[in-house]
């Protein structure tokens, strides 16, 4: 009965399973986000956002949107965000005015 959806029980202790949509987003400025830089492969260098707790698909958006802005490429590799070469100032710049604290390491 794992893959099952329950529509009612009878039981008086049940207690529905929650589901990743049913979680509470936590907002921008209750998150801490960390921006480090790292060499890839063949030395090159990559800005690393690490500490993001929001869904996939907000991830995802705000990847393409700091890609954007950056003019250059990049990844979401989990809960990070790999962002081509040294964008600590811009992207620091670009997180602080959504809200978010943002401390960098390094670099």
């Amino acid at each position: 009965m794992r893959n099952s959806r329950i529509v009612y029980s009878t039981d008086d202790g049940f207690e529905h399973e929650s589901s990743p949509n049913d979680l509470v987003p936590i907002l921008p400025d209750q998150q801490r986000i960390n921006l480090h830089l790292d060499r890839k492969g063949g030395g090159k260098i990559v800005t690393v956002i690490k500490g993001l707790q929001e869904s996939k698909d907000s991830i995802n958006s705000l990847a393409r949107e700091l890609k954007r802005a950056c003019a250059v490429g990049g990844t979401v590799k989990g809960s990070n965000i790999l962002i081509q070469g040294n964008q600590m100032t811009m992207i620091q710049s670009l997180l602080i005015g959504k809200g978010y604290n943002v401390r960098s390491i390094g670099g």
